[in-house]
């Protein structure tokens, strides 16, 4: 059993270090000509920070993915294909999540920052709507945590997804009159599950 969740999370792993890797295709290398100025050539460069603001909210982002998907798998014991199923639809999430950021990084300083901010948070919504399915493929009736973990410890976790989930979902309704406001939500609740403590099994 140990032996099939182990090839479950690296097979995970690979896809979140493709996810991670595919972020920076979006950063284009300036296209100036060759008797281009230092000057014109910082200017192109600064012109860029869209696409640079954008990479390292994404980046961030599925690195906390990452992490709590790997605290996610010292609770199980075994595997089952809804489980599997459930793993494959947040791993689709996280390689989508490379359009709403190109998306974002596009229209972050244009009149269409309200859409393509409620896109990127609508994204992160459908992440953690992945998130509460794989949770609950796992922890119903208990049928692939650990024996050692607590039945106290399982509602922590999902009231943890639920309170994420609102909040995500809020940020998305909010974006479409204060994208700002929402892409700042989103952030905000990052840390959170920065802090999201998967080590202790009561």
């Amino acid at each position: 059993m140990e032996k099939e969740t182990t090839r479950v999370e690296a097979f995970s792993d690979g896809v979140f270090a493709i996810a991670l890797t595919l972020l920076i295709l979006e950063i284009k290398v300036p296209d100036l000509s060759s008797f281009s100025s230092n000057e014109k050539l910082f200017s192109a460069l600064t012109a860029l920070w869209p696409s640079y603001f954008a990479f390292i909210l994404s980046f961030s982002a599925v690195l906390i993915m990452w992490i709590n998907h790997h605290g996610f798998f010292k609770y199980i014991r075994k595997i089952d294909p809804a489980f599997l199923f459930a793993n494959g639809f947040l791993l689709l999430m996280v390689t989508f999540i490379n359009f709403p950021t190109a998306v974002l990084a596009r229209y972050i300083d244009t009149p269409a920052f309200n859409i393509a901010s409620a896109f990127y948070c609508g994204s992160m919504v459908l992440i953690s709507v992945a998130y509460n399915v794989l949770w609950f493929s796992a922890a119903y009736k208990r049928k692939l945590v650990k024996d050692e973990i607590s039945d106290a410890l399982i509602v922590k976790i999902r009231n943890a997804y639920w309170f994420g989930f609102s909040v995500y979902l809020s940020a998305f309704v909010i974006s479409f009159f204060l994208p700002l406001a929402g892409l700042l939500i989103c952030i905000s609740l990052w840390i959170f599950w920065t802090f999201l403590d998967y080590s202790k099994k009561k």
